[in-house]
C-alpha cells in the first residue's frame, strides 16, 4: 500500500473515531435553545417549561436565548451559522423554517436546511381583537371588514410570511375583503398593542397571558381556528361554527430542530432526551396551563416524514394564495 494512501486511511479512521467520541460525550457543556421571538410570548413560555427537565435528561444546563425579527427567520439563520454540533437547538415551527423563505426575499434559508429532531407542542390559534372592536365573532369581523372599505381594518402578525399573515391573506382571499397588515417582532408586543387599541385584531397562538388580558377586559378572543373547539379552550367557538369560514381549519406545532448536518449520534441523543421530557407529567401539565398540548411520541423517521409532509402542505397553501417573496 502506498504511504500516502495509508496515511489517508489512518487519518480518516482517526477522524471517525474522534467524531464518535465527541458524539458519545455529548453534551459536555450547556446547550442553547434558540427561541425566535422576544421573551414573554407563548413560544418563550413553552421553551422555559422544557429547559430544566431536558437539562436533567442531557446532564447539562439548557439555556434559552431569545431573538425576534423577520418572522423568526433571524434566529433561524443564527442557528444555521453556528457549528452543527448539537449545542444550538432551534425551537422552530412552520413560520420560521417553511414560510419565511417563501415570503421574504431577504431570507436565504430553506426548510431542508433543518432537521426536525422531535415535535414538542401543538398550540391553539385564535382570533383576538381590541376590546372595543364592534365584532364579537369571526362572522361579525368579516361583515365589519366589508363595511370598512374606506378605512380598512388593521391586523397584526409576527412578520411577513408568518403563518398568521398567511392565514389572514387566505381569509381575505376567501371573503373578498381587504385589510391592512402590521408586522411585529413577536406575540408579546403585538398583544400589547391590541390591548392598547393600536391594532384592530390578529390571529395568534392562545396563551395564558392573552387569557389574563381577556379576563381583565383589555381585549377579546372571538374565535379559534381548529376544526373543532379545543379541549383546552371550550368556551371559544371554532371559526367553522360560523357561516363565512365553514371549512377553515389551522393549527400550529413547534419542534426542536438542528442543522441538517448535525452528527447522527448527537441527533439520537437529543431525540431520546426530548422524547423522555415530553412524557413527564409536570411538563404536560405546564404546557396545558399555556393551552398547548405535548406532541405525541415519534421516532426519528416519523419526525422526518411529518416534517416533509408539513413542508409540502404549507408550500401548497402559499402557492394557492399566490404568496410572493417581498
Amino acid at each position: 500500500m502506498k504511504p500516502f494512501l495509508q496515511r489517508s486511511i489512518v487519518t480518516g479512521l482517526l477522524l471517525l473515531a474522534a467524531g464518535a467520541a465527541l458524539a458519545q460525550g455529548y453534551p459536555t457543556k450547556p446547550v442553547n435553545l434558540m427561541v425566535p421571538y422576544p421573551a414573554g410570548g407563548p413560544s418563550d413560555a413553552a421553551a422555559r417549561i422544557f429547559t430544566v427537565p431536558l437539562g436533567k435528561e442531557l446532564g447539562q444546563q439548557v439555556v434559552v436565548e431569545n431573538l425576534g425579527g423577520v418572522a423568526g427567520a433571524l434566529a433561524a439563520q443564527k442557528v444555521l451559522a453556528a457549528p452543527a454540533d448539537g449545542y444550538y437547538l432551534f425551537q422552530g415551527s412552520p413560520n420560521e423554517v417553511i414560510l419565511s423563505p417563501l415570503a421574504n426575499a431577504a431570507v436565504k434559508l430553506k426548510a431542508e436546511d433543518f432537521r426536525l429532531v422531535h415535535p414538542v407542542t401543538d398550540a391553539v390559534m385564535v382570533f383576538v381583537a381590541r376590546k372595543d372592536l364592534p365584532a364579537n365573532n369571526v362572522d361579525e369581523l368579516i361583515a365589519l371588514a366589508r363595511k370598512s372599505k374606506d378605512k380598512p381594518l388593521t391586523y397584526g402578525s409576527v412578520g411577513i410570511g408568518s403563518l398568521y399573515h398567511l392565514i389572514l391573506e387566505d381569509v381575505q382571499h376567501r371573503t373578498g375583503t381587504q385589510m391592512i397588515h402590521a408586522p411585529y417582532k413577536g406575540n408579546a408586543p403585538l398583544l400589547q398593542d391590541i390591548g392598547g387599541g393600536q391594532v384592530d385584531f390578529a390571529v395568534l397562538v392562545y396563551s395564558a397571558g392573552m387569557g389574563a388580558l381577556a379576563d381583565q377586559g383589555r381585549l377579546k378572543v372571538i374565535g379559534q381556528l381548529g376544526a373543532q373547539r379545543s379541549e383546552l379552550l371550550k368556551n371559544v367557538p371554532a371559526v367553522s361554527e360560523g357561516k363565512e369560514l365553514k371549512d377553515f381549519s389551522y393549527k400550529i406545532w413547534s419542534g426542536f430542530m438542528v442543522p441538517k448536518n448535525t452528527p447522527e449520534d448527537v441527533v439520537q441523543r437529543l431525540h431520546k432526551a426530548i422524547g423522555a421530557t415530553l412524557q413527564e407529567p409536570g411538563v404536560r401539565s405546564q404546557l396545558a396551563a399555556q393551552t398547548q398540548l405535548a406532541s405525541p411520541p415519534m421516532t426519528l423517521a416519523e419526525s422526518a416524514k411529518f416534517y416533509d409532509a408539513e413542508i409540502a402542505r404549507y408550500r401548497a397553501i402559499a402557492k394557492s394564495i399566490n404568496l410572493q417573496p417581498q
